[in-house]
């Protein structure tokens, strides 16, 4: 079994910054990728930044340059940095670990809550 447990959304002015945590407990095994994805009212999830077991990083185009994600893996945890914050960044954003164990499985964080706002 896995948990994830997202922290660090809010409510937060146009411009400004905020850091999300996901830390990932359980069964987690050496094959994974974490990963933020959001929601937005009435739009499907989308992919807003992976991180692989090794480092390797991916980005939505739509986040590039203003958004860092980072992982500490010995403490199983991913952080998103999320600079110059626009209105339409305001989204339910989900933590999720696919990792392998015969099969790819896939988890997901009961998400947290970013406005952005004036």
């Amino acid at each position: 079994q896995v948990q994830l447990v997202e922290s660090g959304g809010g409510l937060v002015q146009p411009g400004g910054s905020l850091r999300l945590s996901c830390a990932a407990s359980g069964n987690i095994f050496t094959v994974n990728v974490m990963g933020w994805y959001r929601q937005a009212p009435g739009k499907q999830r989308e992919l807003v930044a992976t991180i692989t077991r090794g480092g390797g990083v991916n980005y939505a185009d739509s986040v590039k340059g203003r958004f860092t994600i980072s992982k500490d893996s010995a403490n199983n945890t991913v952080y998103l940095q999320m600079n110059s914050l626009k209105p339409e960044d305001t989204a339910v954003f989900y933590c999720n670990l696919r990792q392998w164990s015969a099969a790819w499985r896939e988890y997901w964080g009961q998400g947290t809550q970013v406005t952005v706002s004036a």
